[in-house]
């Protein structure tokens, strides 16, 4: 059998436009003679739909959808993900299409609800393991769970186990990914060709990666990370060794990735980042400029009088490097126009957080003018140390459309730097090694208010994505009232991050979707 990978990127919702992208695979598979076409899971419908699975009317368009697929599906035998629905509900489902006709459908059994995934909000679970020709069917978390429908499929006459996916990338998941679909094919004895999504939406960024194996668990093909392909295979191709990216690379792909799908897919064709002379701003603009080209990158300095020369300076260089364009806007005299207005009201009170707060405002008032008058999507660059911590103005450096680095920690913020600058240049190295600093005051630097990066940084992961407590991330070597102010501050900031953009996902826990924490709060 002669099987084709359709490794595809949909757009969630776009049901003509992605049923198109699925004809056109097909098409290509059959032209390429193969047997099998196997598409992600929701294919139809792009992943996840979320609440889109309420409106009856969506659930009958889709169907409508597979419909017209079935039609197409002519000489090729198909198996792809959509929205199933009978009198008791609706179900994350896969149709089975041989040569224009719907064989089969399958509706998947175990359906996942942690972290990111809800689809026991919308979906019921299916209870029967299918299988047709020797090809049993499974859908994404069935084979993830031991003792899944794969081992009853085999009992039941499969020589092939079939899994469609739409599973969203954290760092090194590829690889954890590999060892156990290998574990599942060996276990049971099985050929077992595992499809993935590629793409990003809105937080999430599903990194490709589909595979086969044989029966014994060796790996006998796989495809790219972060492209569409067609991969052509065969069970009775020689067992090869996967190239996965690693590391930096892995992490910065699939930053351009979220990027990249995010301002296309909702029709942006421009970016704004505010660029200030330092390191996330910096590597914001080298994320994007890389994902969409330089000309599609505008990059604004807004000078007031605590921004230094070589902050100017620096800003400057790395938008050069990067060949896009640079404009400089000072809010020195609006900064000054508040003052006078507000000076009544502040009854003659020292200088503190506001007056600093006000020049973020300012900065972000007139990105968001540019952005409405030009209609180009604000990049806001604050990092996931600044994210958690509150260590960010809103309405001021957090006002803006998409945040490219809301989940890189400032350390890995650092090497992602060090990464692209070996690759070429473009960030000036006295972006890189500067104590980091907001300057919205004199002679201010980011450790006059928060513990040093070395110190925050494992911390949050130890409290955001493990879920210690304060004596346990403590037993760890760090100081006990460090920890405390670094958790308190979290606890602290729920508040502005329910307000923040979304921003691509990158670790196994990120703010937004599987971070769900009251703002009011009496738990500390």
């Amino acid at each position: 059998m002669k099987l084709a990978l359709a490794q595809i990127n949909p757009t969630v919702g776009d049901l003509p436009g992605n049923t198109r992208k699925i004809m056109d695979f097909i098409s290509r598979a059959r032209e390429q003679e193969a047997d099998l076409v196997v598409f992600p899971e929701l294919a139809i419908t792009g992943y996840p739909p979320e609440d889109l699975l309420l409106k009856p009317q969506f659930i009958s368009d889709n169907l409508a959808s597979l419909k017209e697929i079935v039609k197409f599906s002519k000489g090729i035998a198909v198996y792809l993900g959509f929205v199933d629905r009978d009198r008791k509900g609706i179900y994350n489902a896969g149709a089975f299409i041989e040569n224009g006709r719907l064989k089969k459908i399958y509706h998947k059994i175990n359906l996942p609800n942690y972290a990111v995934f809800d689809e026991k909000r919308y979906f019921l679970p299916g209870e029967t393991p299918a299988v047709i020709n020797k090809i049993g069917l499974g859908i994404c978390e069935d084979i993830w769970v031991k003792g899944g429908p794969y081992l009853a499929e085999v009992k039941l006459g499969a020589k092939l186990i079939l899994n469609i996916n739409a599973s969203p990338y954290h760092e090194g998941k590829i690889k954890d990914r590999q060892k156990l679909l290998s574990k599942r094919a060996r276990e049971s004895r099985t050929p077992l060709v595992y499809v993935n999504m590629v793409g990003g939406q809105d937080e999430l960024v599903f990194d490709g990666g589909s595979m086969m194996f044989n029966g014994q668990g060796r790996l006998l093909a796989a495809a790219r990370q972060y492209e569409e392909e067609l991969l052509l295979c065969h069970l009775g191709q020689a067992p090869i060794k996967a190239e996965w990216l690693e590391g930096e690379a892995e992490v910065y792909e699939a930053l351009k990735l979220g990027v990249k799908d995010y301002v296309n897919k909702n029709g942006f064709r421009d970016v704004y980042i505010g660029v200030s002379g330092g390191i996330d701003s910096a590597l914001t603009l080298a994320i994007a400029a890389d994902a969409l080209g330089k000309g599609r990158v505008h990059a604004v300095f807004m000078p007031s009088k605590f921004s230094s020369e070589l902050s100017r300076k620096d800003a400057r260089q790395v938008a050069k490097n990067l060949g896009v364009e640079f404009s400089e806007i000072p809010i020195d005299k609006i900064f000054e126009e508040y003052l006078a207005n507000l000076a009544p009201s502040f009854g003659g009170r020292e200088p503190n957080i506001a007056e600093e707060n006000l020049q973020a405002r300012i900065r972000g008032n007139t990105l968001m003018a540019l952005s409405n008058k030009f209609g180009r999507l604000v990049l806001t660059t604050g990092n996931k140390s600044e994210t958690s911590t509150g260590y960010c103005t809103l309405y001021g450096d957090m006002a803006g459309g998409f945040n490219v680095l809301k989940d890189v920690p400032k350390l890995l913020v650092y090497r992602l730097a060090n990464w692209r600058n070996a690759e070429k240049a473009v960030i000036p190295e006295s972006t890189i090694t500067r104590p980091p600093t907001a300057e919205l005051k004199a002679d201010q630097t980011d450790q006059d208010t928060l513990p040093p990066y070395e110190a925050l940084d494992p911390i949050m992961q130890a409290y955001v994505e493990e879920n210690l407590g304060v004596k346990e991330i403590a037993a760890r070597g760090f100081d006990e009232e460090t920890v405390k102010k670094i958790v308190s501050l979290i606890d602290r900031s729920e508040y502005k991050r329910r307000q923040a953009p979304p921003g691509p996902r990158i670790s196994p826990r990120a703010f937004g979707k599987d971070w769900r924490v009251p703002i009011t709060n009496g738990y500390r």
